[in-house]
């Protein structure tokens, strides 16, 4: 019996730890290009794909699992580090993300 709850245990952990490297690598910025953040008199959607790549270079070099990890536990919105970072860079650019 506790044989199979440490394997169960473990392979619960294995399942988070590769849910949350998935999620970091699929999330993408849902953004309102035609939307101002309230920072910037104008809009910035022209520079959305440059914005886009640096916002996604920065939240990745930022990032580990475990970091991801610990972050998610204590958000309020189970959002990882890497989303968070992401985000936080793209609204900084003066874009309205949504999500």
């Amino acid at each position: 019996m506790i044989l199979i709850m440490k394997s169960m245990i473990k392979t619960l952990q294995l399942i988070l730890v590769l849910g949350l490297i998935t999620s970091c690598a699929s999330y993408k910025p849902i953004v309102d290009t035609a939307g101002r953040s309230g920072t910037f008199d104008e809009d910035k959607a022209k520079e959305i794909s440059n914005d886009l790549q640096h916002c996604k270079q920065l939240a990745k070099d930022n990032t580990s699992v475990m970091s991801n990890i610990s972050f998610w536990f204590l958000s309020p919105t189970a959002q990882t580090q890497y989303e968070d970072i992401y985000r936080k860079c793209m609204i900084n650019r003066g874009h309205s993300v949504l999500n």
